[in-house]
């Protein structure tokens, strides 16, 4: 008898990419790559590549954790994920980073723009007229994400380009009075390069705070296929003026296969170089907003193939350091790493991966682990004892958010290189967006998955009327 070219692994359910209708989809194993295939009765057969790694994939699901629920659940289940976002008590996964959409507005119109922001007054997708938010409703939205995770680890401020708000550093004062740990701001950098006295006043927030930098590449070329126009100087002002004020900074990189994916290992090692930042976060391209031109079976840069490009162009890390997050680890992965002395010493690498796992679920303080403890002084003290590290415990950031230290290391030594993936129509997982644990704000307050707002929950995007339909 015949038998098939691939090992059926699991089933589970997607939607399919031209209707978002919910279709039943298999994962499977072939020729050393991870599919995921769907049929829609309406569409037909589609076949997706999610990972080109099967021992990594393999490895992702060994890295699972009970979730931890929020305080309140903001929506019934009534249809089923996707189509209950809220967060619904189905969700399996509370807020690791909640991001609040301060304006639509921008200062740039970049081709790949998830939310459609731009600099014209009305949006070419919705026709709705782009506009600041209030600081009344902005402040509605930070306290449903403090109704729902009490002291919430992350906020971002995004948009849009937050710091173009008319009332910026009202709204920063705002998230001040609230009992939120971290505040990152993502942002283009072109008002923190063109205005000095802008970031002076920003440094007055610190501790506490951290700027999530829009940094694709060091090519002309490339920037302006990315973003719409030349923004090297304006990088290289921006981080001057981060560096002077040693705001604490993550370089964050939207990567477009055979665009920018060799400059990898380029922007990790420039990055080390910079006294303010604290790590490089990686984001495949994401099918949604104004990307018009994506072929899924050439241009899918898949999360594997990130990690092996980090892995190739750098000599930092090895395939021990870089690991999925527990609380995400089919979209999340991470090398975590202090720098000193001009050395950087990967610290994700030096447990066990099932220790790791027990130590590290979903953003629990595990201050008390005696491994770790041992682990890092082994690496970085022999003159301190376990009690003085134990008194130098430095908050790092929600996904690794205690390690104990040696005295003198503190925020400013830490480095890490985050993968991010967020799912589209094309890759759409139920069992993953279900973990999910970066959520968005809606503008009535509920919280949403990041990846199922931008498919069905933005004005505009392909699934919004779908959504919108069922609920009226």
């Amino acid at each position: 008898m015949p038998t098939r070219d691939y090992l059926f692994y699991a089933l589970t359910n997607s939607v399919c990419s031209k209707c978002l209708t919910k279709v039943e989809a298999k994962i499977i194993f072939r020729d050393d790559c991870v599919y995921l295939v769907k049929h829609c009765p309406t569409h037909g057969h589609e076949e997706v590549l999610i990972a080109d790694d099967i021992d990594y994939y393999k490895l992702s699901q060994q890295f699972i954790k009970p979730g931890d629920m929020p305080l309140r659940f903001n929506t019934p289940i009534k249809y089923g994920c996707p189509y209950d976002c809220g967060l619904c008590p189905d969700h399996e996964q509370h807020s690791c980073l909640t991001l609040i959409e301060l304006t639509d507005r921008c200062n740039l119109s970049c081709p790949i723009c998830y939310a459609d922001s731009g600099v014209e007054e009305v949006s070419n997708i919705s026709d709705r007229p782009r506009k600041h938010r209030t600081l009344e409703h902005i402040e509605m939205m930070l306290d449903a994400v403090v109704a729902n995770e009490g002291e919430p680890q992350i906020v971002q401020l995004s948009g849009g380009e937050p710091t173009i708000h008319p009332e910026f550093f009202e709204v920063m004062d705002l998230v001040k009075s609230k009992p939120i740990k971290h505040l990152m701001i993502n942002t283009n950098g072109i008002r923190i390069a063109k205005e000095r006295n802008f970031c002076d006043r920003l440094s007055q927030y610190k501790p506490g705070i951290e700027i999530y930098l829009q940094f694709d590449s060091f090519e002309k070329s490339t920037l302006e296929e990315l973003r719409g126009v030349d923004l090297r100087e304006i990088r290289e002002k921006a981080i001057a003026h981060l560096n002077e004020y040693n705001i604490s900074t993550t370089l964050v990189v939207t990567l477009k296969k055979g665009l920018n994916d060799s400059e990898i290992g380029k922007i990790i090692e420039y990055a080390l170089q910079q006294k303010c930042v604290r790590g490089v976060t990686f984001q495949p391209i994401q099918v949604a907003g104004r990307l018009e031109q994506f072929d899924p079976k050439t241009d899918r840069y898949t999360l594997t193939e990130v990690r092996r490009a980090i892995l190739q162009q750098s000599p930092h890390f090895k395939p021990e350091d870089i690991i999925p997050v527990p609380c995400h680890p089919d979209s999340l992965a991470m090398a975590y790493a202090l720098k000193l002395n001009g050395k950087v010493i990967p610290l994700t690498g030096a447990v066990a991966p099932d220790d790791f796992v027990k130590m590290m679920p979903n953003s629990v303080l595990y201050e008390q682990n005696e491994e770790l403890k041992r682990k890092t002084f082994e690496l970085f003290s022999t003159s301190h004892s376990p009690q003085s590290a134990a008194n130098a415990f430095k908050q790092l950031l929600c996904c690794l958010p205690m390690i104990p230290v040696p005295e003198g290391i503190n925020y400013d030594n830490v480095f890490r290189v985050m993968i991010v993936q967020f799912l589209d129509p094309f890759n759409f997982d139920v069992r993953s967006v279900k973990r999910s644990c970066i959520h968005i704000v809606h503008p009535d307050g509920r919280i949403i998955p990041f990846d199922t707002f931008n498919m069905f929950y933005r004005e505009g995007s392909a699934g919004y009327h779908l959504v919108s339909n069922r609920l009226n």
